[in-house]
């Protein structure tokens, strides 16, 4: 088949490389012509994933026509605050029908869409799919083996992007829960920067555990009140992906947390991460859903006071932790 990759980044080409193994036809497009120029010259992203080589089958592209004619599947792998930008300047070129996975993760901040909604919003007559799940590009494109959940709302949809993804090293599972999918990938960062914080602040794994915990009491809350499926939360794109962005080594909001909690300002730990962390731009937005639907997400709404209102990442914690005492799980009786 013919597949492009709209954005490559890491992610992105981690998983145009996965791709193209299973010998599938692939186009790789950038609008960064740096990029652009690293790619085709030393058929490897060496600032993001030095030592993978790509195959021969992917073509590196620059204009977007060509990106989008004729594809099987366009894969959005753009960071989340550029989907919308990205997707007007294709929808010029993309037939009605098309067939898109997006794999970014976020909350676009104007409108409060998911980003499955802001590719409906302008691509109104495309198949829309989601890719998400534990899944660092830095593990992906070296083979480690990896598990993802594909949404779709055809379940023809679905096993179509399924089978394209799926192979020996790259497990894909799939689901009708878009919504659930969507929250659980793009709340967690915000409590990934959170976990970045404990790491700054020099506490230990029993404030980790905590957080991570409630963390996702607080993902779950949201994602049921927008129509997500409690189950979902506790799968690969809830619990699964949650784990890997607090913990891992590989995790940008993780780090960038960490740098806050050391005393760096929001921007200064950006600027150390040298890339997109998609937390800070998702936060402002959960805190707006949460009030849009009533949900309690105290956690989140410290580390919007921490991201931008020059609070204390200590003096958040303290705030957290001298709450009025409540029940674990307020529907479970006496």
């Amino acid at each position: 088949m013919r597949i492009s990759f709209l954005g490559a980044g890491s992610w992105g080409t981690a998983l145009a490389v996965n791709v193209a193994k299973a010998g599938h036809e692939v186009i790789l497009w950038s609008a960064v012509a740096s990029e652009i120029e690293l790619l085709r010259t030393e058929r490897e992203h060496t600032e993001r994933l030095k030592g993978v080589k790509l195959p021969d089958n992917i073509y590196i592209e620059d204009d977007i026509e060509k990106a989008c004619t004729d594809m099987d599947l366009i894969v959005f792998s753009v960071a989340s605050p550029f989907v919308r930008s990205v997707a007007n300047q294709a929808a010029p070129f993309i037939k009605a029908g098309q067939k898109i996975v997006n794999v970014a993760k976020g909350i676009e901040e104007s409108t409060l869409f998911t980003l499955s909604e802001v590719l409906n919003d302008v691509l109104p007559e495309c198949d829309i799919a989601i890719l998400s799940g534990p899944s660092h590009a830095e593990e992906v494109v070296k083979g480690v083996p990896t598990a993802v959940v594909v949404g779709a709302k055809s379940y023809e949809t679905a096993t179509f992007v399924q089978e394209i993804f799926m192979n020996d090293r790259f497990r894909v599972y799939i689901s009708s829960d878009i919504v659930g999918i969507e929250l659980g990938g793009s709340v967690k960062n915000v409590i990934a920067l959170a976990a970045g914080m404990i790491d700054g602040l020099g506490l230990g794994d029993n404030t980790k555990a905590a957080l991570m915990t409630r963390g996702l009491v607080e993902i779950c809350r949201l994602g049921v009140a927008m129509g997500g499926r409690p189950e979902t939360f506790s799968g690969l794109s809830g619990i699964g992906d949650l784990i890997v962005t607090c913990t891992s080594k590989h995790s940008r909001n993780n780090t960038a947390g960490c740098y806050i909690g050391k005393g760096y300002t929001t921007d200064e730990a950006m600027k150390e991460v040298k890339q997109v962390v998609e937390g800070v731009y998702c936060a402002k937005a959960v805190s707006l859903l949460a009030k849009k639907y009533n949900v309690d997400m105290p956690i989140c709404e410290q580390i919007s006071e921490v991201l931008f209102n020059n609070k204390a990442a200590v003096e958040a914690l303290n705030d957290l932790f001298v709450r009025e005492g409540k029940l674990e799980y307020s529907d479970i009786d006496w």
